[in-house]
């Protein structure tokens, strides 16, 4: 009676979910004996309460299903959690789209892999397989630790040209200095006056640094949507903190009241809520894109199409610098950052490559 439990969770009035018609199934999940069994697999993208990946298994007519709140690692020094869930029909196996609002699973399920499996060992405590998807592959053994609560280790080293999100690096600075002269081999971003950070994306959660090196996530709880704008794709990205004030300026001295503050209460996040620039790239889906040229790190950021109401990536002007310089004073912005369109990305250091250039203020 394997999908009773799936059934009674769902009320097939109410859920666009396949909801099969009871009948009874005689089940083994013991055993390593494959053949007639089934072999596909499915891992599904689930926006519920909190955002997860669901590896499901073909085996004896249903889905043998875990949750995976990181998703599948590519790295094999690191394990994930897997929390075994209820058995699932066959057919959740091509099923995507929004489950309503109260009803279990909540939220929005979208197919991130599909493939088969060729299996080593299922037991009743370990289950090793490797599995063939058209986006990612590799050999993985889920262990159960205790109850549901299982873990998942990749076996493979991992895909050639993947690394895992360094540790400890600080923001490129520039130096100050005045205008280039070669204006055409420059890009020039607007130097905001907020606090800049170092965000890292990793299975949907993400982590803020600050310029010291402080993680400071705890502070701005308004950006965890970012983490899961990006879902399963892992990224580090370079980016300024401001606040700006009721005159839509940017308010240096009110973001001071947010620098610092562990926990701001539900009042404080109202009063004075914080917007992210985001303007560079540093690496994406495992691959370093520190000695990449600026233009090309600026594409690949642009390329992800951020977006939200506590987030974006502003624009940045190709040459053309005094007149960027003049509108950023025109709105009485800090100034700008030029920034050879060739340059690679340098942690921590002040570089020549960049350059911060304020206007001239009249007395």
């Amino acid at each position: 009676m394997s999908l009773n439990s799936y059934r009674a969770k769902r009320d097939a009035a109410k859920t666009p979910e396949p909801v099969p018609a009871d009948h009874e199934e005689s089940v083994d999940h013991t055993g390593d004996e494959q053949e007639g069994r089934g072999d596909r697999f499915v891992i599904q993208e689930h926006h519920a309460t909190a955002l997860h990946w669901d590896i499901r298994l073909q085996r004896d007519g249903v889905l043998v299903s875990w949750a995976v709140p990181k998703g599948v690692p590519l790295d094999p020094a690191t394990n994930h959690l897997a929390k075994q869930t209820e058995d699932h029909p066959e057919s959740y196996e091509s099923f995507s789209g929004e489950i309503p609002k109260g009803q279990y699973g909540g939220g929005t399920m979208s197919i991130w892999d599909t493939g088969t499996y060729e299996l080593e060992k299922w037991r009743d405590r370990e289950v090793k397989l490797t599995l063939h998807g058209s986006r990612f592959g590799g050999r993985y053994v889920f262990f159960r630790t205790r109850g549901n609560d299982w873990m998942l280790h990749r076996m493979d080293p991992s895909p050639d040209g993947w690394s895992p999100l360094p540790d400890g690096l600080c923001p490129m600075t520039g130096r100050p200095g005045q205008l280039p002269r070669d204006d055409a081999t420059w890009n020039y971003d607007i130097a905001w006056d907020g606090v800049r950070v170092l965000v890292a994306v990793d299975g949907g959660r993400l982590t803020v640094t600050d310029d010291g090196g402080a993680n400071v996530t705890s502070s701005y709880p308004e950006l965890r949507g970012l983490g899961l704008q990006l879902g399963s794709r892992q990224a580090l990205l370079d980016g300024e903190i401001v606040a700006f004030g009721q005159d839509g300026g940017v308010d240096a001295e009110r973001l001071r009241t947010r620098v610092g503050t562990a926990k701001p209460k539900p009042a404080q996040l109202k009063s004075t809520p914080v917007q992210l620039l985001l303007t560079d790239l540093l690496q994406l889906e495992g691959r370093s894109m520190l000695d990449e040229p600026h233009t090309g790190r600026r594409a690949a950021l642009e390329s992800l199409e951020l977006g939200g109401d506590q987030w974006q990536v502003p624009d940045t002007f190709h040459g053309n610098g005094k007149a960027v310089l003049q509108a950023a004073q025109a709105q009485h912005l800090k100034g700008v950052i030029a920034k050879r369109r060739n340059s690679t990305y340098e942690p921590g250091r002040e570089s020549d490559s960049w350059r911060t250039v304020e206007p001239k203020r009249r007395g």
